[in-house]
């Protein structure tokens, strides 16, 4: 029963050489989403309909460095795989990874140059370095296709869906939709719906309430949405889908199976951050990690630096919970990537003196961190003097002029005494005019019960600090 199939592709290459903006170019050539007021990308994969009628499946994968693991997952479940080179730059590191993953895992290929309307172009450059790493192309001694292309100007697009399903009919791609079930896990993720998992289809059909098996563990399919978000009852051989109704988050790259009642023991795995060896000697950073997915949790925790410790991490928004495991750590921050902080957790982690910083860009997160460890000293936000002392409900309250900067009740403060350093202490309360207030600038004057009630003076200076 094998029936042709849309052949699965997947794009490789180094960061900024035109991978996403030539899929979404493709997505523009799609005729079926020029009908249908186009496409809503939000499963990681994609299906785009060419002039002919045939369908091609398109796997987003991300570009950055860190998403080494990700990428070549993306490799293993695809059929084709399409390498990025930007003809004005030419071969650089993640090229030559993405040449790796190609060959070692014997994909058909095709090799496109990017943004060939530049001045700077340079195609036969581009050429001559990639045969360097072994590329052999059509007319030059070897079968490797090669396609200039200019996503900005829509050139080239075309003739190279024509040669991805050239591609995949001398594969001779096929599969049997009522056959035993093939597919894999390419992204997990989280929302109101609850916990979702993009999946590719190689062979067989998913359908609603099937049960299935994915890590060992049995689930059933409470409802499957295209890769244009909508409900549909089944996904056949070739096709993308978000499912919902796994019992557990599976892994990425996880393998599922149509289950038969003999569900094996499901085996040991441990969640990442318990999979992080805690360093014998103090970490200089301890973070509480929030991802939007499970990959990118997974890309983040397998390239933190040695001396970062991850105290908790988990996938969706920064809750409750993250801000009260974050305060019970010494010097721990909450690290929130792709996701949202609700406007409530901002203020509790505001009262708690926990600090959220949010990312977008993976690459700055981890620039972030390096600037922290290559930190080293505390930075000083606020000076302020002791000009009065008095007695308030059996605490010593330190009357305190502010004499540069910022003096914020939710930093460490340190105690200076000659230039000596007498302790560590923090704010319990911060007053101004009989007002709790959150901080005191320059020249203002406040209140304040610091914890623990360290022996200060009048002349002591305070230093507001942060690590």
């Amino acid at each position: 029963m094998l029936k042709p199939r849309p052949p699965i592709v997947t794009i490789l290459g180094h960061v900024d050489h035109g991978k996403t903006t030539l899929l979404d170019a493709l997505r523009k050539t799609d005729v079926v989403s020029k009908e249908a007021g186009g496409i809503t990308q939000s499963i990681g994969a994609s299906i785009v309909t060419t002039k002919d009628g045939r369908r091609i499946t398109f796997i987003d994968t991300p570009g950055h460095a860190a998403f080494t693991q990700m990428r070549s997952r993306g490799a293993r479940v695809c059929d084709i795989a399409i390498l990025i080179v930007a003809s004005d730059d030419g071969v650089k590191p993640q090229t030559k990874e993405a040449i790796d993953i190609i060959l070692k895992e014997n994909i058909s290929y095709l090799v496109c140059l990017t943004k060939t309307d530049l001045p700077s172009s340079d195609p036969d450059g581009a050429i001559t370095q990639l045969e360097k790493e072994g590329i052999l192309f059509e007319g030059r001694g070897g079968n490797v296709p090669f396609l200039k292309v200019s996503a900005k100007k829509g050139e080239g697009l075309d003739a190279l869906l024509e040669m991805l399903i050239l591609l995949s009919d001398m594969n001779d791609i096929q599969a049997d939709p009522e056959g035993e079930l093939d597919a894999f896990v390419v992204e997990t993720r989280r929302d109101r719906r609850g916990s979702l998992a993009s999946v590719i289809v190689r062979n067989g059909t998913l359908s609603v309430a099937k049960k299935i098996l994915a890590d060992g563990i049995e689930s059933k399919i409470k409802a499957l949405f295209d890769y244009q978000d909508k409900s549909v009852k089944e996904i056949l051989p070739g096709e993308p889908a978000l499912v919902l109704g796994f019992e557990k988050s599976p892994s990425i790259g996880a393998k599922i199976t149509e289950s038969n009642g003999n569900i094996p023991a499901p085996c040991e795995q441990k969640h990442m951050a318990s999979a992080l060896e805690v360093n014998q000697k103090e970490p200089k950073l301890n973070l509480v990690v929030k991802a939007q997915t499970s990959g990118s949790l997974e890309a983040l925790l397998a390239n933190l630096p040695s001396d970062v410790q991850v105290i908790s991490c988990g996938v969706g928004e920064v809750i409750e919970a993250d801000i009260f495991t974050a305060k019970s750590a010494k010097d721990c921050r909450v690290f929130a990537f792709e996701v949202k902080v609700p406007h409530n957790i901002e203020r509790l982690a505001d009262t708690e003196g926990v600090k959220i910083e949010s990312f977008n860009i993976i690459y700055k997160l981890f620039e972030r961190i390096e600037e922290i460890l290559k930190s080293g000293e505390e930075e000083v936000l606020g000076k302020a003097q002791v000009i009065a002392s008095f007695p308030f409900e059996n605490k010593k309250v330190a009357g305190c002029k502010v004499l540069q900067g910022i003096v914020s009740k939710n930093d460490k403060f340190e105690l200076f005494r000659n230039d000596k350093k007498i302790g560590i202490m923090k704010a319990v309360s911060m007053k101004k005019e009989k007002k709790d207030i959150l901080e005191a600038k320059q020249g203002e004057e406040f209140g304040i019960i610091f914890q623990p009630q360290l022996d200060f003076t009048i002349g002591d200076m305070v230093l507001s600090v942060r690590s």
